[in-house]
């Protein structure tokens, strides 16, 4: 869903928010684009109120992939007025679920995998201690979509968790290599996002929670930033001294699904995204949608992503409303 507002109103809007003035009216207009999936809801089990009857959907639901249960719509609870009745629910859903981003206390890292530097795991912020800053921020964008499409093309369009049909191994061009890192070296600033297009999200859903079905998961065959695009970031910024804000794609994480696999059935050298940019107090969201929609905003003018993270104490992360503010043409 894309809106458009005047910069001015957008402005004035955020200053009465924060409590500052505002220093001159902005006449450029500013076009916002949702790069939100919903995330789906079903009644409780009548044996377990804590779990999903996936036979009673709320609305349209449709069970998606994800690390954890679907999340639980409890009934509404009935106030009654003179005039009507308010309606309210409690829901249940995990952190991880759908389009969500990840805060810095996620993972755990051991001594081998803890860098020179890393941010101590009892200093790393939770979800409340995410800061406006970090939350928002000047998308970088790096575009493999027409890559993904054209290894989609060699089985009619349709994701196959075989690399054999459809290779989106971290060896495979279609997802986001070192060399997409080094074409948007010179935009690696303080504060910004990289967000990956990976052209994936139109398969959100596809394939339900079987990870190991076609479609969305795909047997962990899916594209991501792969470990060398990792590490070629991390180079970046060491060498400029400077700290991106995040990174985000189209995906079910920010990983590859090689990467977020690892080398052996015990996830051995996995997630290398999570393992490395987290002690570095660098955010990732996942999962985002209408990515294809901020790439064609992106190439008229700059694009700003803002992250609508719950704000919970303690939290690992969380369900996200992830929006794009954009300068309109």
């Amino acid at each position: 869903m894309t809106v458009k507002r005047t910069k001015a109103a957008v402005i004035a809007s955020m200053c009465f928010i924060f409590g500052v003035g505002t220093a001159g009216p902005a006449q450029a207009d500013l076009v916002f684009i949702d790069l939100t999936h919903p995330v789906p809801t079903f009644r409780p089990l009548a044996s377990d109120p804590t779990r999903p009857d996936l036979a009673k959907p709320v609305g349209k639901s449709a069970p998606i992939a994800g690390f954890y249960p679907q999340a639980v719509l409890y009934p509404a609870d009935i106030w009654p007025t003179n005039e009507g009745h308010f309606e309210s629910a409690a829901i249940l859903v995990q952190e991880h679920n759908g389009t969500s981003f990840n805060a810095p206390n996620h993972y755990v890292n051991n001594a081998a995998s803890r860098e020179a530097g890393a941010v101590p795991q009892a200093k790393r912020k939770t979800s409340d201690a995410l800061t406006i800053d970090q939350l928002t921020g000047k998308v970088v964008l790096i575009d493999v979509s027409q890559r993904v499409r054209r290894e989609l093309a060699k089985n009619d369009g349709v994701p196959s968790p075989s690399v054999s049909v459809t290779d989106f191994s971290d060896t495979s061009l279609a997802t986001v290599r070192a060399e997409d890192i080094d074409a948007i070296k010179d935009d690696i600033d303080d504060g910004v996002w990289v967000v990956a297009n990976l052209g994936w999200s139109h398969l959100y859903g596809v394939g339900g929670e079987d990870w190991e079905a076609p479609g969305y998961v795909n047997g962990l065959n899916h594209p991501g930033f792969t470990r060398e695009a990792i590490d070629r970031l991390i180079q970046i910024m060491d060498a400029n001294k400077v700290k991106i804000a995040g990174i985000a794609a189209d995906s079910l994480s920010g990983d590859s699904g090689q990467g977020a696999k690892g080398t052996d059935d015990k996830w051995s050298n996995a997630w290398p995204a999570h393992v490395r940019l987290f002690q570095r107090d660098i955010l990732v969201v996942e999962s985002l949608a209408n990515v294809d929609a901020l790439a064609r905003a992106n190439e008229t003018g700059d694009c700003t992503l803002i992250v609508g993270a719950l704000k919970h104490v303690g939290g690992t992360g969380g369900p996200a409303r992830v929006v794009a503010a954009c300068e309109a043409e």
